[in-house]
């Protein structure tokens, strides 16, 4: 009896102990299941549906923190395979291989199979922008964290989903983030940096609609190379339903990039903006060229609306307008051509315009089609004590851009950048990333930027319902 006694006591408190240090855990696991503290591999991505190539860059590079699984969940065709054959690239490759695995389902149901099993914490979304805006808000819902390609919606209907969206994300206590490479080129965080010199830019014109305080200009290409091979485009991109007219998705980068640099760390609400004139244009793609992009002989049935005579096919992916922050007035101009000049690539022009000084960002043959920042004294008068605060300016930026230097130009002064800091638009992709890591650290994105991350994408639509 005795014997019999202890054994029981035992299994008891052993019970006790399991259920106890189970309660634990459970109560651990539930607590703040999206908490993050920066170790390896504790970020585990889900990449849906990944039609454009910005979803593979995400993964050009590894980082510690992210685990090296990768679940994908996407319908059969053809964009799945050119995202899993970029990937392979970048593990093969001979310098710097990544050696990332993807473990793939694909299926008619591949976005409801995602959010049942919910194997990562990351959703990855860089595709077909129809039904981005409802993969946004479904996956926050769900408790889900975002990196988000741009653009996150592409018709003003859809954008009351974001705005809840956006209000779920931070219910559930997820960040939705999306991918703004462009402030991660040099010439920009320069041209940022000086205007915030008073000696040297003197402050920020609020200028007119005729003669904007900032206007950026973007030409990108239908066809051009990507990680050294030509790129494939899917034929829904050349769709604007599908991805979206040039009115809301490149120029997405520059409204972000105008509040960025004029109101630096400063959240702009909507009520703040106003947009006063948008035009839109056309594109016109034949058929072999629409082949030589996409590998297709004949344009798909989803086309047939914008195909014109001799079969030309009319893409609005260009869009242009004027919008007002604070006083101050922006430009923004997208402009897509088939294929760029011989030596050139996608090319951005800038002007910040100061009371002292222009900050000027050129990208013509002149520059070798390489950005390039000049800083142009509006009065002659002024240019030698200008020069002075310029050379002062860049000792103190100096220390964050090491060999940053100036030299004289035919109306100022060009900034010298060392090759170090252009590192190209594909490798903004894991800066993005690294900075979106920071913040799912921090458990929050800046108030600044949950704000201004809306207001860009109502300044979008605006813009888009303006120029029609």
């Amino acid at each position: 009896m005795k014997i019999r006694f202890i054994i029981l006591f035992w299994a008891v408190a052993l019970y006790a102990c399991d259920r106890s240090q189970s309660e634990n855990t459970t109560e651990t696991n539930t607590s703040n299941p999206m908490s993050f503290t920066g170790a390896d591999d504790e970020v585990k991505l889900m990449t849906v549906d990944p039609g454009h190539f910005h979803a593979a860059l995400v993964q050009k590079f590894m980082y510690d923190q992210v685990d090296s699984i990768v679940h994908v969940y996407a319908p059969a065709g053809e964009d799945l395979p050119l995202h899993l054959q970029r990937i392979e690239q970048f593990n093969t490759r001979e310098e710097d291989p990544t050696h990332w695995e993807e473990k793939v389902y694909t299926g008619p149901d591949f976005f409801e199979k995602m959010l049942e099993e919910k194997p990562g914490n990351v959703v990855v979304l860089s595709g077909n922008n129809a039904k981005k805006t409802q993969y946004i808000l479904s996956s926050v819902e769900a408790g889900l964290n975002v990196l988000a390609d741009k653009p996150m919606v592409i018709k003003p209907e859809l954008f009351p989903m974001l705005t809840q969206a956006m209000q779920e994300a931070k219910d559930n206590d997820v960040l939705l983030y999306d991918i703004m490479t462009e402030r991660y080129e040099i010439t920009t965080i320069l041209q940022k940096e000086l205007a915030q010199f008073q000696e040297v830019f003197g402050t920020l014109e609020e200028g007119t609609p005729e003669e904007p305080a900032i206007s950026k200009e973007s030409v990108h290409h239908f066809f051009k190379y990507v990680a050294g091979n030509p790129l494939q485009r899917p034929p829904w991109f050349f769709d604007v339903s599908q991805q979206g007219e040039g009115m809301v998705d490149v120029s997405t980068h520059l409204v972000d990039l105008i509040l960025w640099e004029c109101f630096p760390e400063e959240g702009i609400d909507t009520s703040e903006v106003d947009v006063l004139s948008a035009r839109r244009w056309h594109t016109e793609i034949t058929p072999s060229q629409f082949k030589q992009s996409t590998g297709l002989s004949e344009f798909p049935d989803y086309l047939r609306k914008d195909v014109v005579k001799d079969s030309v096919l009319n893409v609005f992916s260009n869009g242009e307008f004027v919008f007002q922050t604070r006083g101050v007035h922006g430009k923004v101009s997208v402009i897509w051509n088939f294929q760029a000049p011989e030596g050139a690539a996608d090319t951005h022009y800038s002007i910040m315009r100061g009371t002292l000084a222009n900050l000027v960002i050129r990208q013509d043959k002149a520059q070798n089609y390489q950005p390039t920042l000049y800083v142009e004294p509006l009065k002659p008068a002024d240019k030698e004590k200008i020069g002075t605060a310029l050379t002062q300016a860049i000792e103190e930026i100096g220390g964050q851009y090491a060999g940053v230097s100036v030299k004289p130009s035919d109306n100022g002064w060009e900034v010298v950048i060392p090759d170090q800091y252009k590192v190209g638009h594909e490798a903004h992709f894991s800066q993005v990333t690294e900075k979106y890591l920071q913040y799912l650290v921090d458990g929050a994105l800046p108030e600044w930027e949950e704000k201004n991350m809306l207001t860009k994408y109502f300044i979008t639509m605006q813009a888009y319902r303006l120029s029609r």
